[in-house]
């Protein structure tokens, strides 16, 4: 107890241990019901349908190429077959694709996952169709193939709703299935041996009715491409290889335009490679989403090129939860130094206890500001919080500093410091530059209040402690030695 600047100093260390522990629990919460929410997106992808993704038509015909070999001589001359198969391919000269997405909110619990109902109208164009002609590779060989196939790929064929192919005027039967060895999830029509090599061009027109979850991608399949896409939801999230050279968004929904050529884009030549056709990160396969926070295995590079809009919120609760408790630490260390300045200019006395309670106040708003925004808006949430912590610390600081007139400066500074957290949250561009700014306004008034302040003077000099620990103390009537 000799120097009880430093006895306060380490009990106050302590304190923050201890509300570093508490402020660790919580983030864990939130991870928890971040954790939570990924279940529940997978739980509504494995009752409806996951994100989609869209590739086609496009032809192809599948070939078997045979020939005779003679091996050994005289009596062991034996006569074998070898088979060669392959695919033929024919990729649309135009496609064009008129979509319109409207939105649908599914909830499992407290947690809502956004679904999506795409309608689209395609219209693909063929030149000629040499390229579905077969060539023989081996002199005298025989070659059959198969009739040819329409088809077109998505990325959960269970979210395909209604579907119609014309040719022409003819409607084609529409059956499941690709018949690809690759992209094997989708529907497939049979079309006339005729078209196989004819001169003349050919169109296709497709209606498609595909639900999904959160995210959209369209592989651009023809040597042009144009997309044009509408729908209900203000907040798109534009990726993949490719923007939209036109897009505008509002309150009420989003228009977005892609024009692309095959010059710019290595589509055509990925599907023909066999790439995994992608959404956000998965392929073609039942979309699994993980739950331990790892990042999904298939890279961008074992992907066909695509563009996709993905219908998340951008105000995701605990997202800006999991962003507000990384301040938790920011906020308890300046409001301390509040305390600590009231205690050094007004000669207070503060308890660690108090420092103790009031920092575990500090703590209990994170924890109210996760579990007020799973019931009501963040906003909302975010005040409501906030307003609770100010009023219950403006109360307590005004009996632990010693009046009001203390209370009230104490409150309205963790008010401010609440309101600047809230503007920090909704920024993404400058959020680091209006933080650090902040911050250095905060240290700048912390050095102009304590610029007087005699440090050496808040505890006793060593000797002289040490010399009246010695002497000990001096009687009055004793008389100085001649």
């Amino acid at each position: 107890m000799k120097h009880p600047l430093i006895t306060k100093l380490v009990a106050l260390g302590a304190v923050a241990i201890l509300l570093l522990i508490g402020l660790g629990q919580i983030e864990d919460v939130v991870r928890d019901r971040q954790r939570y929410r990924s279940l529940t997106a997978q739980s509504v992808a494995d009752s409806l349908a996951g994100p989609q993704t869209l590739m086609g038509p496009m032809i192809h015909s599948a070939c078997v190429e045979s020939w005779d070999v003679e091996t050994g001589k005289g009596d062991e001359r034996r006569t074998t077959e070898q088979r060669r198969e392959f695919l033929l391919t024919a990729m649309p000269e135009q496609l064009q694709v008129r979509s319109s997405v409207g939105m649908e909110e599914r909830a499992r619990g407290l947690h809502k996952v956004n679904t999506f109902n795409l309608k689209a109208h395609i219209t693909a164009q063929w030149g000629a169709l040499a390229s579905l002609q077969a060539h023989s590779t081996v002199k005298g060989s025989r070659l059959q193939c198969g009739a040819p196939i329409v088809m077109v790929a998505v990325g959960d064929a269970r979210g395909i709703r209604t579907a119609q192919v014309l040719h022409g005027e003819q409607a084609l039967a529409l059956k499941p299935g690709t018949f690809h060895p690759t992209y094997s999830r989708g529907l497939h029509a049979v079309l006339p041996e005729s078209v196989r090599g004819q001169a003349e061009p050919m169109t296709l027109a497709l209606d498609l009715e595909l639900v999904g979850t959160e995210r959209l991608a369209i592989v651009p399949l023809g040597g042009n491409t144009e997309v044009k896409m509408t729908g209900g939801w203000p907040h798109p999230s534009f990726t993949g290889r490719f923007l939209p050279s036109e897009r505008d968004w509002g309150p009420e929904g989003f228009t977005a335009q892609w024009r692309l050529s095959s010059l710019a884009t290595t589509a055509q030549q990925d599907i023909l490679n066999g790439r995994r056709i992608c959404v956000g990160g998965y392929d073609d396969s039942p979309v699994q989403y993980p739950t331990d926070g790892s990042s999904p295995s298939t890279t961008p590079r074992d992907c066909a090129d695509s563009f996709s809009v993905a219908f998340v919120d951008p105000v995701n609760p605990y997202t800006l939860a999991d962003r507000a408790t990384k301040y938790g630490l920011l906020f308890i260390a300046l409001t301390f130094v509040a305390v600590g300045l009231f205690e050094l200019m007004k000669r207070l006395r503060v308890h660690p206890v108090q420092y103790l309670l009031v920092g575990s106040a500090i703590c209990s708003f994170f924890l109210l500001l996760v579990s007020l925004s799973e019931h009501l808006a963040f906003g909302w949430s975010y005040l409501a919080a906030a307003t609770a912590c100010v009023l219950l610390l403006g109360y307590y600081a005004s009996h632990m500093l010693g009046s009001l007139a203390r209370g009230i400066p104490l409150g309205a500074g963790i008010a401010l410091l609440y309101g600047l957290l809230y503007v920090l949250l909704q920024l993404e561009q400058t959020a680091l530059a209006v933080g650090s700014i902040a911050l250095f306004l905060v240290l700048t008034a912390v050095m102009v209040l304590t610029r007087k302040v005699n440090w050496y003077g808040l505890t006793p000099a060593p000797r002289q402690a040490n010399a009246q620990a010695t002497k000990g103390p001096t009687a009055p009537n004793d008389k100085e030695a001649p």
